[in-house]
């Protein structure tokens, strides 16, 4: 499966973006898709995820300001009072695990998508 992120950008503190990650139909009604974001210098985190049932799961440090959806073609990460330390390349990855925030369950990956807060 091919992924694509798009919509990451400059921000100013406090405002809002939203990252699409497009895929062919087939991803959505079989997989696990998820966000994670790599800071510079820092691991890859785990951000949400939405599995085929359209169940939803998020880290503790965006729950409330992030959510996330899915359409038949893309997985949706919207991204609201944004902060310095949300600055990172954000990833949308698939794989068969519902739910799953371990990078090692995903069998696929897109590119990211630069996302910079300024302060």
């Amino acid at each position: 499966e091919r992924l694509v992120e798009s919509g990451g950008g400059l921000v100013q503190a406090g405002g809002s973006l939203t990252l699409s990650c497009a895929a062919s139909r087939r991803t959505f009604n079989y997989y696990n898709v998820g966000w994670f974001r790599q800071a510079s210098g820092k691991e890859r985190e785990f951000v949400a995820a939405i599995d085929w049932n359209a169940k939803t799961y998020f880290a503790n440090s965006i729950l409330g300001r992030f959510t996330i959806s899915r359409d038949d073609f893309s997985v949706y990460l919207w991204m609201t009072a944004l902060g310095p330390e949300d600055t990172a390349v954000y990833y949308c990855a698939a794989g068969r695990v519902a739910g799953t925030r371990q990078t090692g369950d995903y069998e696929y990956w897109g590119q990211g998508t630069q996302v910079t807060v300024s302060s």
